[in-house]
């Protein structure tokens, strides 16, 4: 497969009228920070391709702006423009065989991640301050992961997902990354509603899936960064948790309860329209097609009990992860190791969006100087504690 790289992750830039804020706020917590908008959310005035030449062709120029971008608007934020997004999102790679894979700025040689590639690389490029994207299986976390950014998926339902292209509406969630916590604790208090909070996460214990830990590339270095932290006493009396990503089959239930979501949101419009898709994702597509009203069940079965577990098991506590199993991959990476690599990480990442928790990606590691990291994952509605503890853990 081609894969055709840019420099430049922008699809689209604003029109020689400025899009303004239609309803500036007095306070402009967000004033002086660029803005770019992952191409599947809707701007009035401005087409929305969702990475595919045939959804371009076959839906008209939006007339709605999505709530979430006037919210970011309105507090002072300045559109920069759309940017390129994986086909309807669906897809880690960051790669788009019709509008081109944004560089990876700090690891040219490397995928960018997805699906939500432009607005990170944006933000990496130093081109916006906020990349505004959406997060179904990890698109935020995996490019905030590859592109050394601080990102936040935030808690499932918080956020509006309205005026955009859905993939999987009961995992869809939408994100932002920055290069800074405090631009990211901005973000977060202008897109989330004020309710959310979670007092139990005061004084909150510390868990460790170490056994997530040391099964990925960079462990060596998560070891060493945990050690200072305890060692600064920012880690107090952290426990284990043990989390076997096989035996509670988080990615393959996650695989199926997506894919199937993503068959009833799309099937119709991809069976009348035959839509060119790149190789590896169309195979998905149609793999959604084929999954059984059994198979639906047993994962539904799964799921609840995995997030019963979980919910249990998180309650007044935050747990520390890797984000994904390491490095980027390499662009030149074979379709068949892209793919298994692509399992690997659908286990990590399926352990928030089963659960529909909050969890925050910190840019604390590098190999070799590509950028991994961690992550922080919390109680439902605990995203600003969460921001708020890796901000002590950064300080």
């Amino acid at each position: 497969m081609k894969h055709f790289t840019v420099q430049q992750p922008f699809l689209s830039l604003p029109p020689s009228s400025p899009i303004c804020a239609p309803n500036p706020s007095d306070d402009q917590p967000l004033q002086g920070l660029r803005l770019a908008v992952k191409d599947l959310f809707h701007i009035a005035g401005l087409p929305t391709t969702a990475g595919n030449p045939t959804w371009l062709a076959t839906h008209d120029i939006p007339t709605q702006t999505a709530s979430s971008v006037l919210a970011l608007l309105n507090a002072g934020a300045e559109f920069v423009g759309k940017t390129i997004t994986d086909e309807l999102a669906y897809s880690l790679n960051g790669q788009n065989i019709h509008y081109g894979t944004p560089q990876n700025p700090i690891t040219p040689e490397r995928l960018p991640g997805g699906s939500s590639s432009g607005s990170a690389v944006a933000v990496a490029a130093h081109l916006a301050d906020i990349g505004l994207g959406t997060d179904t299986g990890g698109s935020i976390r995996v490019p905030s992961s590859y592109n050394g950014l601080f990102g936040l998926r935030p808690t499932h339902g918080v956020i509006v997902t309205d005026q955009l292209v859905g993939l999987a509406p009961d995992f869809d969630t939408i994100g932002v990354m920055t290069r800074s916590l405090d631009e990211l604790e901005q973000c977060a208090r202008v897109l989330l509603p004020d309710a959310i909070t979670n007092t139990s996460l005061t004084q909150p214990n510390i868990l460790i899936a170490h056994s997530l830990i040391d099964q990925v590339e960079h462990a060596k270095h998560l070891n060493e960064q945990l050690s200072i932290w305890v060692s600064e006493g920012k880690l107090n009396s952290p426990q284990p948790l043990e989390i076997n990503a096989a035996t509670w089959k988080t990615g393959a239930t996650f695989r199926t309860l997506q894919g199937a979501q993503i068959w009833q949101e799309h099937g119709k419009w991809i069976t009348l329209n035959s839509p060119d898709f790149a190789p590896d994702i169309d195979s998905r597509f149609r793999w959604t097609e084929s999954i059984t009203h059994d198979e639906i069940n047993q994962a539904i079965a799964q799921q609840a009990e995995f997030r019963a577990w979980m919910d249990k098991t998180l309650a007044g506590s935050i747990l520390i992860l890797p984000t994904t199993p390491g490095r980027a991959p390499l662009l030149n990476t074979p379709d068949e190791s892209l793919a298994d690599y692509r399992n690997q990480l659908l286990e990590l990442t399926a352990i928030a969006g089963l659960c529909g928790l909050p969890q925050l990606h910190l840019p604390v590691c590098q190999i070799d100087g590509a950028p991994c990291g961690v992550s922080l994952i919390g109680p439902r509605n605990s995203d600003l504690e969460l921001i708020a503890f890796a901000q002590h853990l950064m300080e």
